[in-house]
């Protein structure tokens, strides 16, 4: 008898319960539930958007009640749902970054094709993502460290391309104590010219591809001081600066 033929899951990701999120959150924790709590803001009623793996897909997490954001991935779901639970999850379903998924009702399944030209057509309202470094001008490095070995650029490339894409970079404001957001980026671009809104642990900076940065809110217990020396470039402070928001 023939046996069935059987793969492995590559990154096994589940639905936290309370018995596996008992334990206080600790400051880096802490941090990124403010950044992702803040990326949450930016759903509207409606949207089509696409999350990035790691802080951006936590965004989904916190949508507000009565809002209804439907998710895309680049391998051809929309539709998606919250991680699984453990015994629920399926091999054959996962996002763009092999994670176990779930979906929702009325979610469809469509070919890489025809998911890319959603995306490169501009029918993607809002694309949340991770960077290692951002320019003054909103130029986005997020693919590749010279070096390193990578598969590839994945979606983020095409995600940053098309202008009627809200592009959102949640991330760190700065890594091992360098900074993050520079005047120009050093690591190889994903696009030019192409993020709109940068959220860190210390504010939320409105980008323009001309102007450059204005910082619109700032952290609890930041001070504007404190963004200047952690940010590798210069910024405006906006006239109406505001606490940062959380959904």
């Amino acid at each position: 008898m023939k046996k069935a033929h059987t793969h492995g899951i590559e990154r096994l990701t589940l639905t936290k319960t309370d018995s596996t999120s008992a334990e206080p959150p600790n400051e880096a924790a802490i941090m990124r539930e403010r950044i992702v709590r803040r990326a949450a803001v930016e759903f509207q009623d409606g949207m089509y958007a696409n999350l990035g793996i790691g802080m951006p897909m936590l965004a989904s997490n916190y949508i507000k009640p009565g809002i209804t954001v439907k998710l895309q991935s680049e391998n051809g779901i929309l539709g998606l749902g919250p991680f699984p639970k453990a015994g629920e999850e399926d091999p054959d379903l996962i996002n763009a970054g092999k994670e176990t998924v779930t979906v929702v009702p009325g979610s469809s399944y469509f070919s890489s094709d025809e998911s890319f030209a959603m995306i490169r057509g501009g029918h993607i309202d809002l694309s949340i993502l991770g960077a290692m470094q951002v320019s003054q001008y909103g130029d986005l490095a997020n693919w590749m460290i010279p070096g390193k070995m990578v598969k590839g650029m994945g979606g983020a490339m095409d995600l940053v391309s098309s202008k009627d894409t809200k592009v959102v970079v949640t991330m760190e404001h700065t890594a091992k104590g360098k900074h993050k957001i520079l005047h120009s980026c050093k690591l190889p671009l994903t696009g030019k010219n192409c993020v709109n809104m940068i959220i860190t642990e210390k504010g939320v900076f409105d980008v323009d591809a001309e102007k450059g940065l204005t910082l619109v809110e700032i952290a609890d217990g930041v001070t504007v001081e404190d963004v200047i020396e952690a940010t590798g470039c210069e910024f405006e402070v906006a006239t109406d600066l505001k606490p940062m928001t959380q959904a």
